[in-house]
């Protein structure tokens, strides 16, 4: 019979990491990071990609070992060589992308791994669920696969089966990355929960408000360092951006009123098939005016890049119509769409938006190699690298030299390039997907400030986006897709965040309206 009780808990009244040092071939991607979290505590752990977060919280689970300095649990020095060794010390990890079994249910979720005999218990597994579920407020059936769970429910098994291991200490990886904003509230609330019960908690996340909100003390990274631990209280969004990145950043914008011009894009209940064979698009209409940002919201996976697919003409449509310029493009190929006037920033940069062997020139060039070439033939060499310089220059793209592999560039700076091969064709729709999907606060900042630069010229602007804070601090209408379909259309100006979140969920919201006034496109 599998032994389904728990060992005795591991409390962890306070841990410390002294010193410690990561090395990879050719980076030093830790140096020297000291950081501590007391039990009943929730410690947020800030900054960029690359800033060493990610990295540091590996070695503390056990997925890394340090090159130097100690990890001490209550003052005494602790060797913690595997995620087994991490769960035996106490400490829990839960990952941005959830390590569950779709078909298993939820109790056999929480039982993998653990020891057991020639009989699986999973009564005794689901009566201890259950307690951990209503001490914890953590509500979720035992006996539910976990395919048929949201994604919030999911995160809660993720919690429930580091609890029933005894984690006394948790880390969170982004953990609201996918979450509605009801969602965020409820984790939030359980997270409260645990702290009070004694557990030491340490969240990871680059939204700001979101760290301002639920820790008692910040450590902010960056190029593995620490920049500094402050308390939270006194500390400001602003604050925190300058700390991560090393200088004064925007984070609010200026936007002129909207002078928004003429339909530029239509889709008429459009409908198209999902790579799994479903209906990823379902009757879905909406237009997009020049000089006008339309945000489009949602959990990822609801229809997203199925609508972007079928508006650039890489998916095709299965009923209805969209319309450019008032031209009907159904069955027209990309380059013919693209031809039209739309310039397209994909949301898997190195799969749909570059590519990873060729030069930064090459990929500069790749949507209109037919402007620099002669005869049909030859390549106009000396215009392309030109070019290509007038792109690095203007868009602060950092680079070697136009001949540098485009694989050796950060992921902010191959973003920055798209942009500017996408930019300098003088777009009339600009289809943005995920525009600052992994790059840092200042690649990010550039990013959008040159979309509103567009809108002010006039460009029709369709922003995909799963970042909340980018869609409201850009967006002048905001649409909601849930499982394919629009949910609802509203002006940014009057945004209620819960009836936005309960849109992202599949409710149309009537019943949280409070003055909302949902738009018909």
């Amino acid at each position: 019979m599998m032994n389904t009780t728990t060992h005795s808990k591991p409390h962890i009244e306070h841990l410390q990491m002294s010193g410690i040092v990561k090395r990879f071939p050719g980076v030093l991607a830790v140096d020297q990071v000291n950081f501590e979290v007391q039990a009943g505590e929730i410690h947020a752990l800030l900054g960029e990609n690359g800033a060493g977060k990610s990295t540091l919280m590996k070695m503390l689970y056990g997925l890394y070992q340090p090159d130097g300095g100690h990890i001490l649990i209550n003052g005494t020095p602790v060797n913690i060589r595997s995620p087994q060794d991490a769960i035996r010390q106490g400490i829990g990890m839960i990952h941005q992308h959830f390590m569950l079994v779709p078909s298993l249910t939820v109790a056999e979720n929480v039982a993998l791994g653990m020891q057991s005999g020639w009989r699986l218990d999973l009564e005794t597994v689901a009566r201890r669920i259950h307690e951990l579920a209503e001490r914890y407020n953590l509500r979720v059936n035992p006996n539910t696969p976990i395919w048929q769970l949201a994604v919030g429910e999911q995160q809660r098994v993720e919690i429930l089966r580091a609890l029933y291991k005894g984690a006394a200490l948790l880390i969170l990886d982004e953990p609201t990355a996918v979450l509605t904003p009801q969602e965020v509230d409820d984790l939030f609330r359980i997270l409260r929960t645990m702290a009070s019960e004694g557990h030491g908690l340490i969240f990871i996340s680059h939204k700001l408000h979101e760290v301002l909100a639920i820790s008692q003390r910040i450590t902010v990274l960056r190029d593995g360092r620490r920049v500094d631990t402050i308390p939270t209280e006194g500390a400001t969004k602003l604050k925190l951006a300058e700390m991560m990145v090393g200088r004064p950043v925007v984070l609010e914008y200026e936007r002129a009123a909207i002078q928004a011009g003429t339909e530029r894009l239509q889709l008429t209940q459009v409908s198209a098939i999902s790579d799994r064979g479903d209906l990823g698009l379902k009757d879905v209409s909406l237009t997009v005016h020049g000089g006008e940002i339309v945000g489009l919201a949602g959990v990822s996976g609801n229809g997203q890049r199925e609508l972007a697919e079928v508006i650039a003409g890489l998916r095709p449509i299965k009923d209805g119509n969209i319309h450019f310029e008032g031209k009907p493009i159904k069955g027209k190929s990309p380059g013919a769409i693209n031809a039209l006037g739309l310039a397209y920033i994909p949301e898997e940069r190195m799969v749909d938006g570059a590519v990873a062997a060729f030069t930064v020139a090459e990929n500069f060039i790749l949507q209109d190699h037919g402007r620099y070439t002669r005869g049909k033939i030859f390549m106009k060499f000396r215009s392309i690298r030109e070019a290509c310089q007038n792109a690095i220059d203007a868009y602060e793209i950092k680079t070697p030299s136009t001949t540098t592999p485009i694989k050796n560039l950060s992921g902010g700076n191959i973003q920055k390039l798209i942009l500017a091969r996408e930019l300098s064709r003088n777009p009339k729709v600009l289809l943005a997907a995920q525009p600052t999907r992994g790059v840092d606060i200042g690649a990010s900042e550039y990013i959008h400030q040159r979309l509103l630069d567009e809108r002010a010229k006039g460009t029709a602007i369709l922003l995909i986006s799963e970042d909340l804070d980018e869609i409201l601090a850009l967006s002048d209408r905001i649409a909601v897709m849930y499982e394919g379909r629009i949910m609802g259309i509203m002006p940014r100006d009057s945004v209620n965040i819960r009836q936005l979140g309960a849109m992202m969920a599949g409710s149309h919201g009537t019943e949280e309206k409070e003055g909302l006034q949902l738009e018909q496109s």
